[in-house]
């Protein structure tokens, strides 16, 4: 099931040179329930490039959304992307649980 979504973000670097994952603004991690180091899946709304990597909390307040190791060949800086976190669980729990989906403000990646 869907656990947690920030809604369309944008890419404000791509680091080729790091180990890998996304590197998130804390802020966004926080409103949407994204753990540090948790599997998250990356949708490219420009190119339609979709992948997953886990979660390092950037600067919070920061707007960064930064790419980082091979998933920066996937995605440039000022593409807007979906990050979405998924959870297993059981049926009855699934039919009343209600997802972390967060809409920050596309322009400065900032919680409105």
């Amino acid at each position: 099931m869907l656990k947690s979504k920030i809604h369309r973000v944008t890419v404000t670097e791509a680091n080729l040179n790091y180990i890998g994952s996304i590197t998130i603004d804390q802020d966004l991690m926080d409103a949407a329930d994204i753990l540090p180091g948790e599997r998250v899946f990356i949708v490219d709304n420009n190119n339609g490039e979709r992948f997953d990597t886990y979660a390092i909390a950037g600067e919070r307040g920061s707007g960064m959304i930064c790419l980082n190791g091979a998933a920066a060949r996937k995605v440039h800086p000022g593409d807007v992307v979906i990050i979405m976190a998924y959870a297993l669980m059981d049926a009855d729990e699934a039919r009343t649980f209600k997802p972390s989906v967060i809409f920050p403000d596309t322009e400065t990646n900032k919680l409105v």
